[in-house]
């Protein structure tokens, strides 16, 4: 492993990370929603998805996905039924409620529930084992031994959880919930609307792109 390689995978997937999508709005709603621990464990539920993904990259089996019309479109359906599934959820949703107010109606996350959301949104979504099959041929040889592959992998998942960890550290401060739940409806229909579109948007997505 050379430094320029693994900088290489440090820099696109901060890129990556960083960039506006299911992620990061699953994390925005289980956050405000909820509470700080729902958004971190979300977080982890989004690098153990990532971490299934990387799997798929090193071992091979994101060839077959990229090759596989058929699986892809399997996968593509199943993401993008999840996501529209979220969305119409929150259009329904009567708003953000805030802490100690109405709790009735919007009862506490599970730890297992805020995970199994983040692991569910990464995992359905082929376009995430496709990003890491591009990115794992630019740095990864033939001889590259496995240990260094992993490192790669490790790198990502890592950027994966310490960005919406601190995403959802820093949307569940008081003042900012504060601020959010008093746009709370339009916070989820505006979400809603998102990840209804995100859905759409992966439905008709085609293996090649």
């Amino acid at each position: 492993m050379t430094l320029t390689d693994w900088l290489t995978v440090l820099v696109i997937g901060c890129f990556a990370v960083m960039s506006p999508g299911p992620n990061l709005l699953i994390t925005l709603r289980n956050s405000l929603a909820y509470s700080r621990c729902a958004g971190v464990l979300t977080a982890l539920g989004l690098a153990l998805g990532n971490s299934v993904h990387v799997t798929y990259g090193l071992v091979g089996i994101a060839v077959v996905i990229a090759q596989s019309i058929l699986l892809f479109t399997v996968i593509k359906w199943l993401g993008a039924a999840y996501l529209i599934f979220i969305g119409v959820l929150a259009l329904r949703s009567r708003g953000l409620q805030a802490e100690g107010c109405a709790s009735a109606a919007q009862p506490a996350k599970s730890p297992i529930g805020a995970i199994r959301d983040g692991f569910l949104t990464s995992i359905l979504n082929p376009k995430v084992t496709l990003f890491f099959l591009a990115l794992f041929t630019q740095v990864i040889e033939p001889q590259t031994p496995t240990a260094v592959q992993a490192v790669y992998g490790a790198t990502i998942v890592g950027l994966e959880l310490f960005w919406y960890s601190a995403v959802a550290l820093i949307v569940a401060q008081s003042r900012i919930k504060v601020a959010f739940f008093a746009a709370g409806r339009w916070i989820d229909r505006i979400t809603g609307t998102l990840f209804i579109a995100l859905g759409i948007r992966l439905a008709f997505a085609r293996a090649a792109e």
